[in-house]
């Protein structure tokens, strides 16, 4: 590949932008649009901070460094593969974490939740001192939930042992080995048997319907981090219906659903959920108490 005609951080930001228009990529793992993902893509490729495009836009670039950006943009058309995997990392507000093929790319709404430590609901913060999080993934959530709650153990939990994997490497990178345990588990069943304070969840939940519709990218996501069933409730059904049990008097469930309101009222409404408002509006996101799952 030559590179005459790409000189420049802008040469190759207006080259890349064609490119993901024209290839119609979908972006829906940290990026809004493709002049976010392709500024985010040079940035990274090139070592240059993130938040600070301008300043380079007309730096001189050396015919390697062209080459290198190229390639990575030529990933991304061609492999339709997510940002997050070519780059090894994802980003959670202020959190960075690694992440690759074995996880999802981090995007919960729990996430924006979290440091407001799922305030009325929980009065006293400092009080938590255990916490469970369901189908961790990366450990996001659960490294976020340690730092939320100072003075918690957090419990993260997931069927798969690649996903640990990645979840011990960002627990490590947080040094918070001994607050955050990985444990491999189908959802409770290896669970220690104790009462929990919070019971925090992301679990797979898209409905079979739109499973079939995904974009590509999603594609190159484990299926069985998505994959929720007929009605995309099939393993939120399990976990609320051992919540009670797992719950102190005080504790409440916090389930992440995406865009699957209608059914989890359906399962759960006679319980009275409560939609909790995130950036999503108020039906991504439903909590429960203890008193409630009790009944």
């Amino acid at each position: 590949m030559t590179t005459p005609n790409f000189c420049t951080p802008r040469d190759l930001l207006r080259y890349a932008v064609t490119r993901f228009n024209t290839a119609k990529l979908f972006f829906g793992h940290g990026s809004a649009e493709a002049l976010d993902e392709a500024a985010y893509l040079i940035l990274h490729t090139l070592k240059l901070p993130l938040d600070k495009l301008d300043p380079f836009l007309d730096a001189r670039l050396l015919p390697e460094e062209v080459l290198q950006v190229l390639a990575v943009i030529e990933r991304r058309v061609s492999e339709r593969v997510p940002a997050a995997y070519i780059t090894n990392e994802a980003w959670l507000g202020s959190y960075n974490f690694y992440v690759d093929e074995r996880v999802l790319v981090p995007r919960s709404f729990i996430a924006e939740l979290i440091p407001n430590q799922f305030s009325p609901w929980v009065q006293d913060p400092d009080s938590i001192e255990n916490v469970l999080e369901l189908c961790t993934g990366s450990g996001c959530l659960a490294i976020m939930l340690a730092d939320a709650f100072p003075n918690a153990l957090v419990d993260a939990v997931d069927i798969s042992k690649d996903a640990l994997a990645v979840a011990e490497r960002n627990i490590r990178d947080y040094k918070l080995i001994g607050r955050v345990n990985p444990i491999e588990s189908d959802l409770y069943e290896n669970v220690p048997f104790k009462k929990y304070d919070l019971i925090i969840t992301n679990p797979p939940y898209v409905n079979s319907d739109s499973m079939g519709k995904l974009p590509p990218e999603y594609l190159r996501e484990p299926q069985i981090a998505l994959a929720g069933g007929e009605d995309g409730m099939d393993l939120v059904r399990k976990i609320v219906d051992g919540a009670a049990e797992r719950l102190t008097p005080e504790g409440v469930l916090v389930v992440e659903i995406g865009n699957e309101r209608e059914y989890a009222e359906a399962a759960f409404g006679h319980l009275g959920l409560t939609w909790l408002t995130t950036s999503q509006g108020d039906d991504a996101v439903f909590l429960l108490t203890a008193e409630q799952l009790a009944q």
